[in-house]
């Protein structure tokens, strides 16, 4: 038992010494074509009021630098509500800002359906404001015309 302590203490500072962040990772990312590549296998759809991709442009809907757990998230949502599912936001310009944000890759918004919004309303805990949380730690926020929600892991 010592000998192990002993060892992930120097693993750690190994670590620290090459720049490593010991706490956590930064999580992997996809490109808009991989991302759209696993939507569309999921038989997830998306949508864009610009008709684009441009994560610079604020009426686009881009997945450039989403992380692999929020497309994971996405997925195992749809198989276990057995909802249609439209993503209407992605990564880019124009969400709010922070850590948890559409730009970092944490979120996507849902087009409103009745399925969706029974589904979360019915299988999440309200944790009030409009707001709810999946045994996994997800967040789902019913704004007034979509559901903004961040993935925190992928749920799977």
């Amino acid at each position: 038992m010592f000998v192990r302590t002993i060892a992930a203490v120097v693993a750690m500072f190994a670590a620290l010494i090459m720049g490593a962040s010991v706490a956590s990772a930064a999580p992997a990312k996809y490109t808009h074509s991989q991302a759209t590549a696993q939507l569309r296998a999921a038989g997830i759809a998306w949508a864009s009021s610009g008709g684009c991709s441009d994560r610079n442009k604020p009426n686009c809907t881009s997945f450039e630098q989403i992380n692999q757990t929020t497309i994971a998230g996405a997925k195992t949502f749809k198989s276990a509500s057995g909802c249609a599912l439209t993503i209407t936001g992605g990564t880019e310009t124009g969400h709010a800002s922070g850590t948890y944000s559409h730009w970092n890759g944490y979120k996507v918004d849902y087009r409103l359906s009745s399925c969706v919004t029974n589904y979360i309303k019915g299988s999440f805990s309200s944790i009030g404001g409009n707001k709810w949380k999946s045994n996994a730690g997800n967040i789902y926020y019913l704004e007034s015309n979509h559901w903004d929600v961040t993935y925190h892991n992928c749920g799977c």
